[in-house]
């Protein structure tokens, strides 16, 4: 089984490629191919493979191309993970919408928007040529804003594209351990759009162990989004989001917090990987232990900023493994071999929540097999949930047709639209400055 993965010369690649190690049974992937634009990350993230594989019999074997048709043709499996304008981008992204007083956050606010409307036309791209050329292929997109991103490439490609992100599942996880449950055997309330979800319900054996939680003060204090949100806040919803809600339950700290750090989060991750990827052209390198420290420390300072705000302290130790990889490898798996199984997914509504029309990509969860992810009904969302979620859609749409029309108008509508910058004149500013710095961004007039 072949498997392309779209920004193969990506960090984050070399847990993939573990995690498919660990894959001994029937119906494995076989053959890895890396894209990426870069050959010289290319180069780096093949010789960290390497090293992985290097007493593993039957690894799969990796080959690695800068040309996109070649890496399509005949995939089974495609994993998007494509980064618009590298990690430079990103931090253009904080550093404009910084400097007007609102938030970059890659996903979240204006520089969610930015990067959207950067990735848009490339996302599409990359799902008419897998339409071409791999039809049967199932394209797992971990591109940000996922939701807003898997959407865009649905219009191209149905129910095969699907969307995944790791926050869920980790605060999931986090939730079913502190109630002293297995994760694997607890059923997750989630409902949301990526990056703005709530848990609303932990069932074990039948029984909903939220409300427990909720009542008790010191336990709902004791794990991440306790410390995050704190007590109080969590009581009052009667729910634990997702931390990305934290740039909008707290955004003036958040946004304080991040224009008095010494780097944004983007340039951190610039310097740090650019730091990695010189130490890969010495022939002599280490590349395994290299990538494994350099991700140690991505893991540990990640939402720095705002768990300062909170005084939520330092990661535990138990959320510092990161996840996404198997969360993608659980739904290959169940599509490929049937593997029946439950996973919180971006895919399209259906009838899933009645506020939104059937194609608008929602993360909630999803019953997978060899026909792909079928979402599970939820009960409604209260209404101040439902606000948001709303609110957030109807900007990713206005995203979506200022990628598809070129329309600079339409752009800064998606701009103003947003509950984190709500202001025209700010927003007519931001089309400005990120016209300005994204060569990415030239076709909109």
């Amino acid at each position: 089984m072949k498997l392309t993965i779209l920004g193969g010369g990506g960090f984050r690649v070399p847990l993939v490629y573990g995690a498919l190690l660990g894959d001994r049974a029937e119906g494995r992937v076989t053959h890895v191919v890396l894209h990426d634009l870069d050959a010289e990350r290319l180069s780096a993230v093949t010789r960290v493979l390497a090293e992985q594989a290097a007493d593993i019999p039957d690894a799969p074997e990796v080959t690695a191309t800068t040309d996109l048709d070649e890496a399509l043709t005949g995939a089974d499996f495609v994993f998007s993970a494509i980064r618009v304008g590298g990690l430079e981008g990103r931090a253009h992204d904080e550093q404009v919408a910084l400097a007007e007083g609102v938030l970059g956050q890659e996903t979240v606010g204006a520089g969610g928007i930015a990067y959207g409307l950067r990735t848009v036309p490339v996302a599409v791209d990359i799902a008419r040529r897998v339409a071409r050329l791999a039809p049967d292929a199932w394209v797992i997109n971990f591109t940000n804003p996922a939701g807003l991103v898997t959407e865009a490439m649905s219009r191209h490609l149905g129910d095969r594209v699907i969307g995944i992100c790791d926050s869920p599942v980790g605060l999931g996880r986090r939730i079913a351990r502190v109630l002293g449950a297995d994760p694997r055997e607890a059923w997750i309330d989630y409902v949301g759009l990526n990056h703005l979800g709530w848990v609303r319900g932990l069932r074990v054996a039948g029984r909903d162990e939220l409300p427990r939680l909720l009542a008790d003060r010191d336990l709902l204090g004791s794990f991440e989004e306790g410390k995050l949100f704190g007590v109080d806040w969590l009581q009052s919803l009667g729910a634990v989001p997702n931390e990305y809600l934290h740039y909008y339950y707290f955004n003036r700290e958040a946004v304080r917090a991040y224009q008095a750090a010494e780097k944004t989060r983007g340039a951190f991750l610039k310097d740090q990987q650019a730091h990695f990827y010189e130490e890969m052209r010495r022939p002599d390198a280490h590349a395994l232990k290299a990538w494994d420290r350099t991700r140690a420390e991505r893991e540990a300072t990640y939402m720095a900023e705002n768990r300062e705000t909170a005084g939520a302290g330092e990661r535990d130790a138990d959320d510092l493994s990161g996840g996404y990889e198997k969360v993608a490898l659980a739904l290959m798996r169940a599509i490929a071999r049937d593997e029946r199984t439950t996973l919180i997914l971006n895919v399209r509504n259906r009838a899933t929540l009645s506020v939104l029309d059937t194609e608008a990509v929602i993360e909630v969860p999803c019953l997978v097999d060899a026909n792909g992810a079928h979402p599970v009904a939820v009960a409604p969302l209260p209404d101040h949930a439902t606000g948001l979620v709303c609110a957030v859609k109807a900007v990713e749409r206005e995203v979506l047709a200022a990628a598809e029309s070129g329309s600079r108008a339409t752009a800064v509508k998606a701009f103003a639209l947003h509950p984190l910058v709500d202001s025209v004149n700010v927003a007519r500013r931001l089309v400005e400055g990120y016209t300005a710095v994204h060569p990415g961004l030239e076709y909109l007039k």
